[in-house]
C-alpha cells in the first residue's frame, strides 16, 4: 500500500538544453559546510521529548542557528521526524501537507471478533470527518481527512495493531476513539509510531541523535566527512515527493528573484500536475530552485509557448548562483 506521493510519475520532455558547469553544482558535490546548511535529516524521534526539543538538540549538535521539523509528533509518539537544516528550513512547507503513515497499537475496551475489526477498519477508509480532541492545539472544528489505507497487522486479545496511511493533519488518537465507538466497545490509542512522511521512510536513512553526533565528531576530529554525508541528506530529498519541473540555466536567476516561471524556461515536466498544485522547480544539475503553484496542467505546460506556468511561492536557491538571463523592466 502506498501514499499518493509514492505514485510514479512520467517525465515529459519539452525541450533539450545543456547546463554550464561554471554555475551551481550537483547537491552531492556541495562542500561539507554548505551541504550541512542545505541538508535534511530523517530522524528517529524517541518517546519523551517534544518535537521542538529534538530539533533544538539537532541544532546544538551541528552548531546551527536554524532547523525546522515537519509534522509535529506528541512527546510519547516515536518514529521519523523530518528535520530541515539552516537554509533548507525554507523547504519545510513542501513537507507539511505530505501524506503520513503510522503503525498504531489500539486497545479495545472489550475483545471483539476479527471480522468486526476488519469491517470497521475498512469503513474508516476514504474521506472521514474528524473533530480534534480537547487536548489539541488547533481549533476544534469538524473537518474532512482522507485515510488512504487502514491495514490490520495483528490482534492479541483486545490489542489491535494496524497500519494507517493518511492525509496530513489526521489525528490517529481520534481515529482510534471513533473506530472504537463504531465497534460499540470503545477504544483508545496505546502506542503510535510514524513510519512515513512524504519521501521519508522508516526503512531508509533513518538515524538517531547519537548517529548524528558520532558522524559530526568524526568529521570535526578526524576530517572524515563521509559518514556525515550519509546521515544528512540534501534538501532536495525533502521535496522529492513534489511534482518536478526542470528549467534552463538562463531561467534560474529570474525565479531566484521571485519571478514566476515562464513557459520558455521549461525543459521537462512530470505528468499528473493539476492547476494550483504545489510543485518543485529544479535545475539540470538536480538543485532545487523554488517551490510554487502550477498555473497549468502538465499537458498545457508542455504545449505552452508563452505565459507563466508556475507562480513562485518559496525561493530556495540564492540569487546570483546562476547568471542573469533576463532584464528587469525600467
Amino acid at each position: 500500500m502506498i501514499l499518493p506521493s509514492e505514485k510514479k510519475r512520467e517525465t515529459l520532455i519539452k525541450s533539450e538544453d545543456t547546463t554550464d558547469v561554471m554555475y551551481g553544482k550537483k547537491p552531492q558535490d556541495r562542500p561539507i559546510e554548505e551541504y550541512i546548511r542545505k541538508g535534511a535529516i530523517n530522524l528517529d524521534k524517541p518517546a519523551g521529548p517534544t518535537s521542538h526539543e529534538v530539533t533544538s538538540w539537532v541544532k546544538k549538535v551541528l552548531g546551527l542557528k536554524k532547523a525546522g521539523h515537519s509534522g509535529t509528533l506528541d512527546p510519547n509518539v516515536t518514529g521519523l521526524l523530518p528535520i530541515m537544516l539552516e537554509d533548507a528550513t525554507k523547504a519545510v512547507d513542501g513537507l507539511l501537507l505530505a501524506g503520513k503513515e503510522y503503525v498504531c497499537l489500539m486497545k479495545l475496551h472489550t475483545v471483539m471478533p476479527e471480522n468486526v475489526i476488519r469491517k470497521v477498519l475498512s469503513e474508516f477508509t476514504g474521506d472521514i470527518f474528524q473533530k480534534p480532541s480537547i487536548k489539541s492545539a488547533v481549533k476544534r472544528v469538524t473537518r474532512v481527512r482522507t485515510i488512504y489505507y487502514n491495514e490490520l497487522l495483528e490482534i492479541e486479545d483486545n490489542n489491535v495493531l494496524f497500519k494507517v496511511g493518511c492525509e496530513a493533519g489526521t489525528y490517529i488518537r481520534k481515529l482510534c476513539h471513533d473506530m472504537g465507538m463504531a465497534m460499540g466497545t470503545g477504544a483508545h490509542m496505546q502506542e503510535l509510531r510514524r513510519t512515513k512522511s512524504g519521501p521519508f521512510r522508516e526503512d531508509e536513512t533513518l538515524i538517531t541523535l547519537q548517529d548524528l553526533r558520532d558522524a559530526y565528531v568524526e568529521w570535526k576530529e578526524n576530517g572524515n566527512e563521509s559518514i556525515l554525508r550519509k546521515v544528512i541528506l540534501p534538501m532536495e530529498f525533502g521535496v522529492s515527493h513534489l511534482p518536478r519541473i526542470v528549467i534552463r540555466d538562463n531561467a534560474v536567476d529570474a525565479v531566484c528573484h521571485g519571478a514566476g516561471l515562464a513557459a520558455p524556461g521549461v525543459l521537462s515536466v512530470e505528468t499528473g500536475i493539476e492547476k494550483g498544485e504545489f510543485v518543485a522547480i529544479f535545475t539540470l544539475k538536480g538543485e532545487v530552485v523554488s517551490l510554487g503553484d502550477a498555473q497549468m496542467k502538465s499537458a498545457d505546460i508542455l504545449k505552452a509557448a508563452t505565459g507563466i506556468v508556475v507562480t513562485t511561492d518559496r525561493v530556495l536557491m540564492e540569487a546570483g548562483t546562476y547568471p542573469k538571463g533576463w532584464k528587469a523592466k525600467e
